[in-house]
């Protein structure tokens, strides 16, 4: 009887503490969700003469918000390299929080300068990806081919994809399997009308974000210019403003979980 018990306590200690099981149930609780950010690498605000780019907080708060909370980054973009930062962006009016911790983070601002070329990025190695806004995706990553073909496998295979802002022009062209576009039906939001106007740059655009949405067949709806307000509609998290760049990546973070 004193052998049999011994034999069982073995066993039930060894079962407890054997440490490749330990190992493999950490790992599995601890594998870190990993998100592609896309930035423009467009410049040029049409034929005005002036420089565009990301706008900084689109793309800082989200980017806190989401490596504080775990989360690995990634970042691409259609040339690769340093993407260009929109210098209004950085004016002091501009600046939060988010802002101000990104021009003091080296790392981050290192990590930005070596972007991957978007071409060579895989959507299988990412579990969601997130597009930051500024006047420039409205010239390069609304008509990118590698951009376009991305987000439809990121759809396709059942992965958020956040916008922010201008972001949401990356919608222009992207379908869903059926050939519809990606957005039809959807909830959405992005840049308004009258917020394009009062930066005076509706005459300067290749197309207004929230018009398109809606010739897409997008539900889209805002709130006042300039307020925080984020949609969430299946797999397409999208933001109105810089003011609501932290709102998707929350929303982001919980379909991650």
């Amino acid at each position: 009887m004193k052998v049999a018990i011994v034999m069982a306590m073995a066993l039930g200690l060894f079962s407890f503490t054997n440490p490749q099981e330990n190992s493999y149930n950490t790992q599995k609780q601890t594998k870190m969700k990993k998100v592609l950010f896309v930035l423009t690498s467009h410049d040029e605000l049409g034929n005005t003469g002036h420089k565009t780019g990301f706008w900084v907080e689109e793309f800082a708060a989200p980017f806190y918000y989401l490596k504080d909370n775990g989360i690995e980054i990634t970042i691409a973009s259609p040339k690769g390299g340093q993407p260009p930062i929109d210098p209004k962006s950085s004016a002091p009016e501009s600046q939060t929080p988010a802002t101000v911790r990104f021009y003091a983070d080296n790392e981050t601002q290192a990590q930005l300068a070596k972007t991957l070329k978007l071409a060579d990025v895989n959507q299988a190695d990412y579990d969601a990806v997130f597009y930051p806004g500024g006047h420039g995706p409205l010239w390069d990553l609304a008509e990118d081919k590698n951009s376009i073909a991305l987000i439809e496998a990121f759809y396709a295979h059942g992965k958020p994809v956040g916008a922010v802002c201008h972001a949401p022009a990356i919608f222009k062209h992207t379908k869903k399997a059926d050939g519809t576009p990606l957005v039809k039906g959807q909830k959405v939001t992005g840049f308004t009308n009258t917020e394009e106007e009062a930066v005076q740059l509706t005459n300067v655009v290749p197309f207004l974000v929230e018009d398109m949405l809606k010739a897409n067949g997008g539900i889209y709806s805002k709130k006042a210019d300039w307020n925080p307000y984020a949609v969430e509609n299946e797999l397409i998290i999208t933001g109105q403003n810089p003011a609501s760049s932290e709102l998707v990546a929350e929303l982001l973070l919980k379909k991650l979980k």
